[in-house]
């Protein structure tokens, strides 16, 4: 049952990565994203880029399901994955996580995991994942505050969506994700300046470390934190 959950929603996926590569070019531009034709699909398909976020989307869908099965809470970490998807590449191009997209996101997701915690007896988990949420986005102000250069305002916005769906799961992912992201970022970093490729004083798209750490946690942080506890 398990495998043919995740294989459905790989194909779902799948048909998502093709809806995302319009998204990922509208929602930058301010354009209606519902409004043909979709000529963004055949010129998304002919780049490496595309294939990417077609493949990469699918491939997330099914490891989200192979973590969570039929739980109730499933489709909001299925959210989750397409939207980090979707904002990541339009970072690394335009150093931009649009509202467009993560108001949205947060709503649904909040939304879904209120049902979640409703039908599944889950209250605890979502006081936590709202403390978690207030407390990361409190933290990403400061750090905003002190650099920010460092930490765009996009990144203070994704931060509450990633301390909500990071917070249903615990506070162990709440702090592995968020460290990941910021190791990642700096490990990346390190080695395009080694490699001059950039400047030291040149701006690195923060968000898809952030949405690698986030995702990082989701799918095996319990597995990371077992083994860090020993």
């Amino acid at each position: 049952m398990t495998a043919a959950l995740a294989a459905g929603c790989g194909l779902l996926g799948l048909a998502i990565g093709l809806l995302l590569l319009v998204v990922i070019e509208r929602v930058p531009a301010r354009e209606s994203v519902v409004r043909p034709p979709f000529g963004e699909l055949r010129a998304g398909l002919r780049t490496a880029t595309g294939w990417s976020v077609v493949l990469g989307t699918g491939a997330l869908f099914a490891a989200m399901t192979l973590r969570f099965e039929d739980s109730w809470v499933l489709p909001a970490y299925l959210l989750l994955a397409a939207a980090l998807v979707a904002l990541s590449v339009i970072d690394v191009r335009s150093f931009l996580l649009p509202n467009r997209i993560i108001y949205p996101v947060t709503i649904a997701s909040l939304g879904w995991l209120v049902i979640t915690a409703i039908v599944d007896d889950g209250l605890d988990a979502l006081w936590r994942a709202l403390a978690c949420a207030a407390a990361v986005l409190v933290v990403f102000v400061v750090l905003h505050v002190i650099s920010p250069r460092a930490l765009g305002f996009g990144d203070v916005r994704l931060s509450f969506l990633l301390g909500l769906d990071l917070g249903w799961l615990g506070t162990g992912e709440v702090v592995l994700g968020l460290l990941l992201g910021f190791v990642y970022g700096a490990a990346v970093g390190v080695v395009l300046i080694g490699a001059r490729l950039r400047s030291r004083r040149e701006h690195i798209a923060f968000g898809p470390f952030l949405a690698a750490g986030a995702l990082t946690a989701v799918l095996v942080g319990e597995a990371i934190l077992d083994w860090y506890n020993g």
